[in-house]
């Protein structure tokens, strides 16, 4: 029987999840990957002050997805964490997404206990409505708030965020942190909100340890895939592949941008340790109006770790992707337009599958990409 070999290109969550799945299917499996460590965005640094830190900004494992959540449960031990957050709004911190408490907070008695009748009389307790749809709304008071807290929750950080007004970003990314009517404060409203115990580097090296799993780290440009596209087929140090390939990295760099650049928002990320017990009262703060950056974590409000006397926080800036890692696709119709134009060219290559956030380009949350990748699996003999 001739041995059945597969190809990942990228070891986040996407190429993980594939590599692992497809080593289960009987694949000898080729991890590629051009960073020093698996893990993709989760990756998680030891700061001088042993800080346990995450490279990439915070993240949290949420999901409604129990088929994802049994998948990643056989790679580690889970601790249960709901994430909190708070905005700085006119020099009060209050609850993000937006809540009952943060009206409190904001407006006088009176109106505060108008704006919160208001709210009671259209919506179930604890429901999560955009803030698009409270601007317009049919009560002049639930307008109101909603005009309120675009102007000083969603406009500048959506502008920073993205380099671009709000009306020229997609509403999916608006609509991403609602309004929430009632006291629950709470920034994900998943059923399943968890850390692994041991971090997330743990959970990946748990799953790439796999006897049919080969993870080649630091790679050098030369020593990825090549398109050859005279014959339509993939080349991978010379010579011709044509077993199943997932791909997570961008699909334009893979065409050598023949029809432009994808546009991807990056961040610029800076650490700062210091000899402190606690920085700030919530794991993140974020800041929509003041300063340059757009949000402060605090890493131990979100591992867990214990270390008196020694914290570390980040701070990160949004900017263009032309210096930084590309994060965020930009994801509005035109650009949309020109990443399909991509796809119908990728289809000179049948066995290339484009699987995860840069190579779909979805503002995917770490369960949607598993959910991809297990859902291209599936469908690969």
């Amino acid at each position: 029987m001739s041995v059945k070999r597969a190809i990942v290109v990228g070891a986040g969550f996407a190429g993980a999840t594939a590599a692992r799945l497809l080593a289960e299917k009987g694949y000898e499996v080729a991890v590629l990957e051009r960073r020093s460590a698996a893990g993709g965005g989760s990756n998680e640094t030891l700061r001088p002050n042993g800080i346990v830190a995450q490279r990439y900004g915070p993240h949290i494992f949420h999901t409604k997805n129990e088929a994802v959540f049994r998948f990643l449960s056989r790679f580690c031990v889970w601790r249960p964490h709901e994430h909190r957050v708070l905005g700085s709004v006119r020099g009060a911190l209050v609850p993000i997404p937006f809540n009952f408490r943060s009206i409190e907070l904001l407006f006088p008695p009176a109106e505060s206990e108008a704006l919160k009748s208001a709210l009671r009389r259209y919506y179930p307790a604890d429901a999560r409505a955009p803030v698009l749809a409270l601007m317009t709304h049919e009560s002049a008071m639930v307008k109101k708030l909603g005009e309120f807290v675009m102007e000083y929750v969603f406009l500048r950080y959506t502008a920073k965020q993205w380099g671009i007004p709000p009306n020229q970003v997609d509403r999916s990314v608006l609509d991403r942190v609602p309004v929430v009517m009632g006291y629950r404060d709470t920034y994900f409203d998943d059923p399943i909100q968890m850390m692994p115990w041991e971090g997330f580097n743990a959970l990946f090296a748990n799953m790439l340890r796999h006897p049919g799993i080969r993870l080649e780290l630091a790679l050098a440009e030369r020593d990825g895939i090549r398109l050859d596209a005279e014959k339509g087929r993939v080349l991978w140090r010379g010579a011709p592949f044509d077993g199943p390939v997932i791909y997570t990295g961008n699909v334009d760099a893979l065409l050598d941008c023949r029809f432009g650049r994808l546009p991807y928002r990056a961040v610029r990320f800076e650490f700062e340790d210091l000899p402190l017990d606690s920085y700030q009262p919530a794991a993140v703060v974020n800041y929509p109006n003041d300063w340059e950056f757009t949000r402060i974590t605090e890493f131990k409000k979100i591992t867990g770790q214990q270390a008196a006397g020694a914290t570390c926080v980040l701070r990160e800036y949004p900017t263009d992707s032309d210096r930084h890692e590309p994060c965020y696709p930009v994801e509005n119709p035109a650009n949309r337009a020109l990443y399909d134009r991509y796809t119908r060219e990728m289809r000179r290559y049948p066995n290339i599958v484009l699987c995860g956030r840069l190579a779909e380009y979805r503002y995917y949350n770490m369960d949607q990409a598993v959910a991809s990748a297990m859902d291209k699996v599936a469908a690969i003999d």
